[in-house]
């Protein structure tokens, strides 16, 4: 290919189009050959598989932070517009009573309020144990892969306690 056929370093045509896979095995591969291309085409969709797991989680996590922004936009606004609904409260009880009385009462309610939220807020955080399932899980899986001798335990014990009196020492 002449230098006059690129523009930008790049060529304008392709000259020729491969017709054969440069990275195939040939016809009389070896199994160890097969086994090693499978792993290795294992390996390379277990990454895709992964990456487009977290390409597609950093999507849903932007998409929920950008929505949380406006929840805490109007969660600040109603905090702050409670304000104004205490105000009210206390200006109304000014018409049947004295106003420091008013205040005071609207004061009173507001410290029930709180109080009674953080009883709640309380008795829900202190429910809380953790990954109790995950732990037993984890520890299943552990000592099934450790503790081969203790299945092997419990056959035996399994025959003796049924009256056989015939059990191969050995646990066999």
């Amino acid at each position: 290919m002449a230098n006059g056929d690129r523009k930008n370093g790049v060529p304008n045509t392709i000259t020729s189009i491969p017709l054969v896979d440069p990275h195939a095995l040939p016809a009389n591969a070896s199994i160890g050959d097969l086994v090693k291309d499978a792993t290795t085409q294992m390996s390379t969709l277990v990454r895709a598989e992964v990456e487009l797991a977290r390409a597609e989680i950093t999507r849903d996590v932007k998409r929920g932070l950008t929505g949380s922004v406006f929840f805490i936009a109007a969660l600040v606004v109603l905090f702050y517009s409670t304000f104004f609904l205490f105000l009210f409260l206390a200006e109304l009880l000014d018409e049947w009573l004295w106003r420091p009385v008013a205040f005071a009462i609207v004061f009173g309610i507001m410290v029930v309020a709180t109080a009674l939220l953080a009883l709640f807020g309380y008795l829900k955080v202190r429910r809380i144990r953790g990954p109790q399932q995950t732990i037993e899980s984890v520890t299943e899986t552990w000592s099934a892969f450790t503790s081969h001798d203790h299945d092997k335990a419990e056959k035996t014990a399994a025959k003796a306690s049924a009256g056989d009196a015939q059990t191969d020492p050995s646990g066999w």
